[in-house]
């Protein structure tokens, strides 16, 4: 599989999930991605994870999931030493991602500034809870908390239960996507003399995502409001409870709320006065909901999916996670990357991929998760550094 960035060199500084999924992305896209961590921990996301064994040997099922086909190198940033690595590693790389607070790396000496006098070119992309400069930028942030200050949470749930948080780090993910989005346009320009300094703010990002709701509040002037499965642009659209199981049905069009009506064996209610236009059955949901619910509990959801979707109705069930990887539709296309006997693990492990396909093929990854600091003596050698040099820096604890 030819992989649009092969030739790109990745040097990734980052803990946890947004900088971690961003240089991921990158990852599968053909990029040599080389995971700079602190010696003796590493990525925190090492120590997070379901499987308390992985933890404590460094090798989490978070840090799994979002580390496959990196290499990892461990340096002390705060060393002179360990410092010079860096700025040899830079002299070779095309981008760099971190996701301190922001000023740590100038403080360091090893802001965009400095780095760009090793490298012109060097794409330099800084990762945090509100971006570069502003009243806020120096607070720390993890994912829940931009959730709660995006706004997230204020329209996730129902009215009796809101704020509630999305149940995975949505604002985290979206951070590192938007960062990834960010390198990529910069690699693209391939006419640039100098670098780019980008600048990711997970709450900007976050907000960016929920266009809709944003602009009917800027444009129309309607606060967002939580409305738990309900659809706030139409109706029927949100989830229905059939005779077994909760169906999502999204009769968006006019054409689609008459054929839900039909295929129920109501069809009179499409013409009901409550419900015949698209701003009659907003206001009536409750009632619509009520009348197609005392029909669906005639059967179950799977039979009433199909009948809707011959119909040319969007309908889907509500599955679990494990019956989503089991589904045909995702196991068949490659989405799920297998690694045997992964290192530091002792078991085969299976881990998500990429949301896309290049030329019909999945892109994947050659290597498992790395250990912590497995390639350091390899990328060493890379950089020039002899064996005695190597064991010196070993000794000092530049590495």
């Amino acid at each position: 599989m030819r992989k649009p960035l092969r030739h790109i060199r990745v040097l990734d500084l980052t803990n946890v999930l947004a900088g971690p999924f961003c240089c991921h992305q990158l990852a599968h896209m053909g990029a040599e991605v080389i995971k700079v961590e602190t010696p003796g921990t590493g990525d925190l996301a090492r120590q997070l994870g379901a499987d308390a064994a992985l933890n404590q040997a460094l090798m989490g099922v978070s840090f799994l999931a979002q580390n496959p086909g990196k290499r990892s190198i461990t340096l002390n940033l705060k060393h002179a030493r360990g410092k010079e690595v860096l700025r040899r590693l830079v002299r070779a790389a095309d981008v760099l991602v971190e996701n301190f607070r922001p000023g740590v790396m100038a403080r360091l000496g090893l802001g965009y500034e400095a780095l760009k006098q090793e490298n012109p070119r060097l794409i330099y992309c800084a990762i945090s809870g509100f971006g570069q400069d502003g009243p806020l930028s120096d607070l720390p942030a993890y994912d829940q908390i931009i959730q709660g200050m995006s706004g997230v949470m204020s329209i996730t749930g129902d009215p009796d239960t809101a704020p509630y948080r999305v149940g995975y780090p949505v604002s985290d993910t979206i951070g590192g996507m938007t960062a990834a989005f960010a390198v990529a346009a910069s690699l693209a320009d391939h006419e640039r003399t100098e670098g780019y300094f980008v600048d990711v703010s997970m709450l900007e990002s976050t907000l960016a995502t929920m266009g809709w709701v944003v602009s009917n509040y800027l444009v129309a002037g309607k606060p967002p409001a939580p409305m738990g499965n309900e659809n706030m642009t139409a109706s029927p659209s949100g989830t229905f409870q059939t005779g077994d199981g909760l169906l999502n049905i999204a009769a968006n069009k006019q054409e689609q709320f008459e054929a839900v009506c039909r295929v129920v064996g109501r069809p009179e209610l499409a013409t009901d006065l409550r419900f015949a236009a698209r701003q009659g059955r907003l206001q009536h949901r409750e009632a619509l909901k009520a009348e197609l619910e005392r029909e669906l509990a005639r059967q179950g959801a799977d039979a009433w999916w199909a009948l809707l979707n011959d119909a040319g109705v969007p309908a889907g069930p509500v599955y679990s996670v494990p019956q989503t990887l089991a589904h045909p539709q995702v196991a068949g296309r490659g989405m799920i990357g297998s690694f045997a006997n992964a290192p530091g693990v002792g078991r085969d492990i299976d881990l998500v991929r990429t949301g896309f396909k290049l030329n019909g093929e999945a892109p994947s990854v050659d290597a498992p998760p790395p250990e912590l600091g497995q390639h350091t003596r390899e990328i060493l050698a890379e950089l020039g550094y002899a064996d005695a040099d190597i064991d010196q820096l070993q000794q000092e604890r530049a590495i």
